[in-house]
């Protein structure tokens, strides 16, 4: 595909980037985007290797340079501009971002949740959903607001709880969904069909009043 009809995007990783990899593996497909670069706050981030056998350039900008939260959001603004992304993308980038930072992405700064917001915000949603005994769990895809996990949901998929699971089969479980919906909502933006105005997000032209749903392994279009 011709790269000016690709959507450029930037991702930030702090760890494996799972995530990152499914983006990459579509990429590579026919999702139509084009990513400008990987940057991480941890040198040794896996999420950087994966970018550099995929020939993507890799930066890195580690937290701990800065005297505080807001300086290091500043330069992290200065680096992900140098590419001219028209989404930034959190792929289990482990920092909070300062509200100036949200504001200067605003409608265009993306994230997966492990869990059905807004239930189970904030760290290990997995353990939490067993401990509550729900029947289903869950990931979201959203934008990125000021509230911790609390943006617009766009996308989400259930995933059934079953009587032997543990924290770590549920986690793998959920995973391998996140792989499917993170791709498909930035491909959503790619083609045109998602769109977000003064904080609306309209899809096919028709504003959204709560997030698509996917059931567990569905891989249709919607």
């Amino acid at each position: 595909m011709n790269a000016e009809k690709r959507l450029p995007i930037v991702v930030l990783v702090s760890g494996s980037g799972s995530n990152l990899q499914a983006i990459i593996d579509d990429a590579q497909a026919d999702l139509p985007v084009d990513i400008r670069a990987v940057i991480s706050n941890k040198a040794d981030a896996y999420g950087l290797e994966r970018a550099r056998k995929a020939n993507i350039p890799t930066r890195v900008l580690e937290h701990t340079a800065f005297e505080d939260r807001s300086s290091y959001d500043q330069a992290l603004i200065a680096l992900i501009d140098e590419y001219q992304p028209a989404l930034v993308i959190l792929a289990g980038f482990m920092r909070i971002l300062t509200p100036s930072f949200v504001s200067h992405y605003q409608g265009r700064l993306l994230n997966i949740h492990p869990s059905l917001l807004p239930k189970y915000r904030g760290l290990h949603t997995h353990q939490r959903v067993l401990e509550s005994g729900d029947k289903q769990h869950g990931a979201s895809v959203h934008l990125v607001t000021e509230e911790l996990d609390g943006g617009p949901l766009i996308l989400q998929v259930t995933v059934p709880i079953e009587p032997d699971d543990n924290e770590a089969s549920l986690a793998a479980r959920v995973l391998t969904q996140e792989h499917i919906i993170y791709p498909t909502v930035i491909r959503w933006f790619a083609e045109g069909r998602l769109s977000v105005t003064n904080g609306v997000i309209e899809m096919d032209g028709v504003a959204l009043d709560g997030p698509k749903l996917m059931t567990f392994n569905q891989t249709t279009a919607l």
